[in-house]
């Protein structure tokens, strides 16, 4: 699935912090059958562990790609970090509500965060769209911006500034993300509190 060329030839951007955005990874037929193939027990908001979900046919087949080692050592070599013996989580999003993607920097955990995108096209007024941000206060003060369509791949290492978010927006907004961490107990705690939000959502018949 994924074109591991195209992501090799992105560019690393060092201000306001490193992060890298690569276009044409994924085809939009190849998108369009990964939503085809997306996991159906994705009915809420909210990013869902891959642990949690059974992967199928296209959507397999893009998470195997991110399994693969290549991938880790690509992206290692790319922002000069050793990433091929870090445990990583894999979480999955199908919808968006409006109180998703405020002004945020990773936690402590997380050594690099990588977004795949797969949405077939998006609007232009911004929501729902990734900043880059220069502060942690304000959504017009920002070095670029990330529409959330198919073949655009968003990866960058967590900072003390690497504020990022996006307008608030309400829909489908199909991504995947994996994050590279620290250790395994921090893959274990995130991994519990991933079920928990789940069972949450479930419980609340409002969300």
């Amino acid at each position: 699935m994924i074109d591991f060329n195209a992501l090799k030839a992105a560019r690393v951007h060092t201000s306001p912090y490193a992060y890298l955005l690569a276009d044409r990874v994924l085809s939009q037929d190849q998108a369009a059958r990964i939503r085809k193939d997306y996991p159906p027990e994705i009915k809420k908001p909210g990013f869902l562990p891959l642990s949690k979900l059974v992967p199928q046919g296209a959507f397999k087949a893009l998470i195997e790609d991110l399994q693969d080692l290549k991938l880790a050592k690509l992206l290692g070599d790319k922002f000069g970090v050793d990433l091929t013996d870090k445990p990583y989580m894999i979480t999955v999003r199908r919808l968006s509500q409006r109180s998703d993607g405020g002004i945020h920097r990773d936690s402590r955990s997380k050594i690099l965060t990588l977004l795949v995108y797969l949405n077939e096209d998006w609007g232009d007024d911004g929501a729902g769209a990734l900043r880059v941000l220069n502060g942690s206060d304000d959504f017009e003060d920002y070095e670029t911006e990330v529409p959330p369509v198919a073949g655009n791949v968003f990866a960058f290492l967590r900072a003390e500034n690497s504020w990022h978010g996006f307008l608030p927006f309400k829909g489908e907004r199909y991504v995947v993300q994996m994050a590279f961490l620290t250790s395994q107990a921090e893959l274990d705690r995130k991994e519990k509190r991933g079920t928990l939000q789940m069972l949450l959502k479930n419980l609340n018949p409002f969300q």
